[in-house]
């Protein structure tokens, strides 16, 4: 049998459904689950992203059975619709449109209006009596072929249009008459055969295929694969192509094409939220070429809008009701695009919107309180690192509102992103991305964006258009990539040619600085500072009180419902009291590393530490270290009360020691007069510190062997402060990680240091303090012997930044070079110090727990390098096993979401 590569839909019943997403993408499956529903659906037919993949891997081949699939589909929408394909009397006119299997608003190619020629535009004027409606097409038909197929440039065509429009003195495309669209078909066709050297092709057949060609071609365009880099959507997914009977919201009177979404996409609110255009096609809503009219009458920013409630009250109740369908069936926020046949409603497109973060999470846990959803599905919506959109700082309000006073307003549009975004004026998205390569701040302005415009939108602070609406091109992709974005800011006149905006007589040149708020719409000249975001002003700075602000009471139910799920713990890093309480106010349930170095770098205890590496003796190096015993004895005291409950691995001296001596001749020279010194001794010492590879010198557990008074110290510092902590009520839980292990005996000699110190401080201050001794893993000896470290440790936490290092022998500081060119080639999937690298570092890690579980089934295991905050990264520490994550503080929040929604995906057979 045949494999089957065509799924057929129409008349109320589907060969697909919703359940079968990656085979006919996200459009062809709703279409079909729509279908079944009996919703008013155009009919037509979906090829399969197995086709797109067998396309690439068989040198741009069909399958043998797809031409046959395609005419009997075909055949089955002529029956349906009583048209024909090509009948120069009652023709069948088609649209060809992409849908992967995950929304990419914008990126692939779409064709309206195919089938049309000499001969059926003529069939198309006879049946709906309209001469410039059956033309309008037929042009729109030519320019967006023309455009996909044949590759000449759409905008060639608008020159043309423009010109015309000129000579008529009109403003308008819908001003033009049947005549002028006539003509304008037949200078469009000179100019295909002019810039292409072909003829436009008039055989509808042949017009299909080159439209089916053009979609799968276009799921390989550079817009495209930018688009799935950015979204981490893997190559070989492929794209379906949806053949779909054509209906037209350009035929008149009763006639219109929208879009809307369920909820509002920028806020969650629950309130129907959708723009239409009368007597249009769906481009022209999307594309922002003419700024659209509300939906509902309710809300109308501008009286004189006419909404499509008012205008088409009959259409308007029947979507008002399909849409109320479509969220309760779905179980989500819907994106549903439709058109109005001279009064009739039919459904083009349903999926899950685009939101922002703060949309995201209201609607979410909104859901919950309906019955709509439960809490894990709630938790599974949310993109973990979408949550620094929630954090991300806003202008602050006393500085806009003084900016505003002053007269640094320039328009307000409508706001489409929420956010702060600053930075210098850009009008193309090639100069935005230079800019960003510089590290320096754009603000990408732009008539309208379109598809190609991605990598500047991406490489840009926040987006500026003059036209469009909420359902625009740039307000879709925006939301998406959680920028900040003002679209149809009509006020604002930009001319490309010259780099400029001008706006109420006001001249912003490229390189100037704006600033707009996303959540506002407004446009504001100069740069505005920001300040912290809701959440941050309720959480840290105690600003706002809880119970005024719903986003917080939100976001602290999602991540309570997040922590009820998870299997993994969420610590942090932090090596200050101030971080370790901020850390806990996200939710951190301890410290998973604290770097007892940073503590040396405070202008007070450097000259101490400088007094120890010069040290000539060990009695010397001890008196030395005696100065800065109490020193970080009082931080540890501060840590533990902010921890209070809850572990604190803290982790003994770990870089080389001429980290903390000046380089320079200058530096070298004040600091001996400081100390005391001579310039040359201190020289001596910094020259004979230093090392070929650092990295891999002296330092870490290496250094306490060779210098043991440093660790004496440390853990002297470490329960002395325990005990002291105790004393007063807090609940101390210290754990002490060696760093940079890489044979059991380096790890039995520090651990004789650490638990000696232990029993000491014990025994003076008549105090018991359960501890843990552990090790840093992040040299692969360490891994593949941790069957053997592991009966000397009690704990094992992986550095994964170090251990990154040392698998794929790269210098992370040296690594940006290059690593981005790897990327680029496909040399490598993502960058290896962000995402755990599974096959290689990740098995590395693999092996170490397993051998170390082995040895000591007991023994904890975590992650502290930068990892832990990234959400793939949290999800393979989950499939390992681990019992815990620790990130920055402010990450803390995207690794606990992360940490459930893996336990969603992946549930473990036993708790540990």
């Amino acid at each position: 049998m045949a494999k089957k590569y065509v799924y057929f839909f129409g008349a109320g019943k589907a060969e697909g459904s919703s359940k079968m997403r990656n085979l006919l993408g996200g459009k062809g499956c709703d279409l079909a689950e729509m279908t079944n529903l009996k919703i008013p659906v155009p009919p037509g037919f979906t090829i399969t992203t197995e086709v797109c993949t067998f396309y690439y891997a068989n040198k741009k081949k069909y399958p043998r059975e797809l031409r046959d699939q395609v005419n009997r589909a075909l055949a089955k929408v002529e029956k349906t619709m009583g048209a024909r394909f090509g009948d120069p009397r009652n023709p069948l006119l088609l649209s060809v449109r992409s849908g992967a299997r995950v929304s990419m608003p914008g990126m692939m190619d779409t064709i309206l209006n195919l089938g049309l020629n000499e001969r059926t535009v003529q069939g198309l004027i006879e049946r709906s009596g309209d001469a410039r409606f059956a033309y309008d097409s037929y042009r729109r038909f030519v320019q967006m072929y023309s455009d996909v197929v044949l590759g000449v440039h759409r905008d060639l065509m608008e020159e043309l249009i423009t010109e015309r429009k000129k000579e008529k003195g009109l403003k308008l495309d819908i001003e033009l008459s049947a005549e002028d669209w006539k003509e304008l078909v037949e200078k469009f066709k000179a100019l295909v055969k002019k810039e292409s050297g072909n003829d436009f092709p008039e055989d509808p057949k042949k017009q299909l295929w080159g439209a089916i060609g053009a979609v799968f071609e276009s799921w390989d365009t550079p817009r495209a694969i930018t688009y799935r880099q950015l979204n981490k959507i893997p190559e070989d997914w492929g794209t379906a192509v949806n053949v779909q009977t054509m209906v037209f919201g350009n035929m008149g009177g009763e006639s219109a094409t929208g879009v809307a979404f369920t909820r509002d996409p920028a806020t969650g609110e629950k309130f129907f939220f959708g723009e239409f255009l009368p007597n249009a096609q769906g481009e022209d809503v999307v594309a922002g070429i003419r700024t659209p009219q509300p939906i509902g009458k309710e809300r109308k920013a501008d009286p004189g809008l006419l909404s499509m409630e008012e205008m088409l009250p009959k259409p308007y109740g029947e979507l008002v009701k399909i849409y109320q369908r479509l969220e309760k069936h779905f179980k989500d926020m819907q994106d549903i695009e439709f058109t109005i046949q001279q009064g009739r409603l039919w459904m083009l497109q349903t999926r899950s919107g685009k939101r922002t973060a703060f949309a995201a999470l209201r609607i979410a846990v909104e859901m919950v309180g309906e019955k709509l959803i439960d809490k894990r599905t709630a938790i599974s919506r949310i993109d973990p690192d979408s949550l620094n959109q929630l954090l991300a700082p806003v202008f602050d309000p006393q500085a806009k509102a003084q900016a505003i006073a002053g007269g640094k307003f320039l328009a307000k549009g409508l706001n489409a992103g929420p956010g702060a975004a600053c930075g210098m004026a850009v009008f193309n998205p090639e100069r935005a991305m230079e800019l960003a390569k510089a590290g320096k701040k754009s603000v990408l302005i732009r008539i309208e964006t379109s598809p190609e415009d991605i990598h500047g939108m991406n490489a840009a602070e926040g987006i500026l258009t003059s036209r469009g609406g909420m359902t625009s091109h740039a307000a879709l992709v925006a939301r998406g990539m959680g920028k900040p974005c003002v679209v149809g800011c009509t006020a604002l006149n930009i001319n490309y040619g010259s780099g400029t905006m001008e706006v109420n007589g006001r001249v912003i040149r490229e390189g100037d600085f704006i600033s707009i708020d996303g959540t506002t719409g407004e446009v504001i000249e100069g740069q505005l500072p920001t300040s912290s975001s809701e959440i941050i002003q309720v959480l840290i700075e105690k600003k706002i009180r809880p119970e005024d602000s719903p986003i917080y009471q939100q976001f602290v139910k999602l991540m309570s419902w997040a922590d009820e799920i998870a299997d993994l713990g969420v610590r942090t890093n932090a090596d200050t009291p101030r971080d370790a309480t901020t850390a806990r106010l996200f939710g951190a349930t301890g410290i998973g590393l604290c770097r007892t170095e940073h503590m040396f770098f405070e202008a007070e205890r450097i000259a101490a530490v400088r007094e120890m590496i010069l040290a000539d003796t060990p009695e010397e190096r001890r008196r030395a270290l005696a100065k800065i015993l109490p020193m970080q004895k009082m931080d540890f005291i501060g840590i533990f009360r902010a921890m209070d409950g809850y572990p604190v691995i803290i982790r003994t001296l770990d870089p080389p020691l001429h980290e903390f001596l000046p380089h320079t001749d200058q530096e070298i020279e004040e600091l001996a007069s400081q100390m005391g010194v001579s310039f040359n001794k201190l020289k001596e010492r910094a020259e004979s510190l230093k090392e070929a590879n650092p990295m891999l010198g002296h330092r870490g557990c290496r250094l306490g062997i060779s210098h043991p008074e440093i660790t004496e110290m440390q853990a002297r510092a470490i329960f002395e402060a325990a005990c002291d902590a105790a004393k007063e009520g807090v609940k101390v839980i210290p754990e002490v990680m060696i760093p940079l292990v890489g044979h059991v005996n380096e790890l039995r000699a520090q651990r004789e240091i650490v638990d000696r110190v232990a029993r000491e401080v014990m025994a003076e201050t008549g105090m018991k303090i359960r501890y843990l001794a552990g090790t840093m893993i992040e040299l692969p000896r360490a891994a593949i012997t941790a069957d053997q470290i592991a009966q000397v440790a009690q704990f094992f936490s992986y550095g994964t930044n170090d251990l990154t290092q040392t698998v794929f022998g790269l210098s992370r500081d040296d690594a940006g070079k290059f690593l981005p060119f790897y990327r680029e080639k496909g040399i490598l999937d993502s960058d290896p110090f962000v995402s755990i690298d599974r096959p290689g570092v990740g098995e590395v890690i693999r092996i170490g727990v397993e051998k170390g579980r082995r040895a000591n089934p007991i023994l904890e295991v975590g992650i502290c390098g930068e990892h832990g905050g990234d959400p793939s990264s949290v999800e393979f520490c989950h499939l390992t096993g681990l019992d815990y994550v620790s990130c920055s503080p402010y990450r803390v929040s995207i690794a606990r979401l992360a940490a459930a929604r893996a336990a969603i995906a992946y549930p473990r057979k036993k708790k540990r």
